[in-house]
């Protein structure tokens, strides 16, 4: 797919959570954009129980956000380290980055200049860190570049570390610092060995406990399962890393069931749908999966499993459209964005979302 022809003005880049915005409004105060085909409508996300129906099922995401973002120094240098992925070996993929001085961590696209810019790496580079500990950065994840480097930690677990010294990674655009619980999801669980998703899995960053019980009510059912992303690439928009994912057996029945009844299995981002699709034989059956996935779905892969899907409104050139294109076609991203950008919508994770629904 090729970039999107829509130009998204700077001033829809959501600046701050949307029950900061203004008084009295919660989490599901966002706008919701729903796209069947190329037919558009605007609603607000709190009447999404109205849109689905009985026996629909929504596949959610249940990794936590981590603190990722942890100041240190290579030699007199100040950097900012992005802690991205947990390796089975113990070691982590990493980013590092150069600190703008204004409480950003990184760029969020090209044009913005050079402040929070990916700062590289060399195999031996020794980073300082808080509290004593210190990072050796071994080799780059990806023959595709020296962004990401998988590095030991000494003198302190990552867990702990991010706990005690790191933040949420900020984007450019937004206003301020958040505190972590700002970009934690109601579908977050902990997991015992620290785990979890250097960026929110945003899309479901709208749903609320009383919005949750109400779609249970109106039998809207959920299917939990895990993907742990990455951090990531803000300025080139290189296809995604291979992730850590769960799809547990309950919830592979659950996907399985609606899909031989009436229900529509919709996920909730692009995460839960490359969980779900690297859980689907060719058969198009969910099997109970847990490991890595390299899985790009592409318009040419396809999807086996995935009927629609609820998401952030993405740049016109993130290589994430190549899902959405996959799910509803390529005519109703363009008309959707269109309508997006007319409509004044606000883009990235404190933004509106958008439905695609068959």
């Amino acid at each position: 797919m090729s970039s999107l022809a829509v130009r998204v003005p700077p001033e829809l880049s959501a600046r701050v959570p949307v029950e900061q915005r203004e008084p009295g409004l919660d989490r599901d105060g966002v706008r919701l954009l729903v796209s069947r085909g190329i037919e558009v409508s605007h609603h607000g996300f709190a009447e999404l129980p109205g849109l689905l129906r009985a026996g629909d099922l929504l596949v959610v995401n249940t990794s936590p956000t981590l603190a990722a973002a942890v100041d240190g120094r290579v030699g007199h240098t100040r950097v900012v380290v992005h802690f991205s992925t947990r390796g089975d070996d113990g070691r982590w993929a990493v980013e590092l980055r150069e600190p703008d001085g204004k409480g950003t961590t990184r760029a969020r696209a090209e044009g913005e200049g050079v402040a929070g810019r990916g700062c590289g790496g060399l195999a031996g580079t020794r980073v300082r860190l808080p509290g004593g500990a210190r990072l050796v950065l071994d080799e780059p994840l990806s023959a595709r570049g020296e962004r990401l480097w998988w590095a030991r930690l000494s003198g302190a677990q990552v867990p702990a570390l991010l706990r005690e010294h790191g933040r949420p990674i900020r984007y450019s655009y937004t206003e301020r610092d958040q505190p972590l619980s700002v970009y934690q999801t109601v579908f977050a669980l902990p997991y015992a060995d620290g785990a979890g998703s250097a960026e929110m899995p945003s899309a479901a960053r709208p749903f609320t406990a009383r919005l949750v019980a109400e779609l249970v009510s109106r039998g809207v059912q959920f299917a939990p399962v895990t993907l742990h992303t990455g951090v990531a690439s803000a300025e080139s928009h290189e296809p995604p890393y291979p992730e850590r994912f769960a799809v547990p057996r309950a919830s592979a029945r659950l996907i399985n069931a609606a899909r031989a009844g009436d229900g529509r299995v919709v996920a909730v981002g692009t995460t839960a749908v490359r969980a779900v699709e690297s859980a689907a034989g060719a058969d198009g059956v969910v099997r109970a999966r847990a490991g890595w996935t390299d899985l790009v779905v592409t318009p040419e892969r396809g999807v086996r499993v995935v009927e629609g899907l609820l998401t952030g409104l993405h740049e016109p050139e993130a290589s994430h459209l190549l899902m959405l294109e996959a799910v509803a076609g390529r005519a109703a991203i363009d008309r959707g964005y269109e309508a997006a950008v007319r409509g004044r919508y606000l883009w990235h994770e404190f933004g509106d979302v958008h439905l695609l629904l068959p």
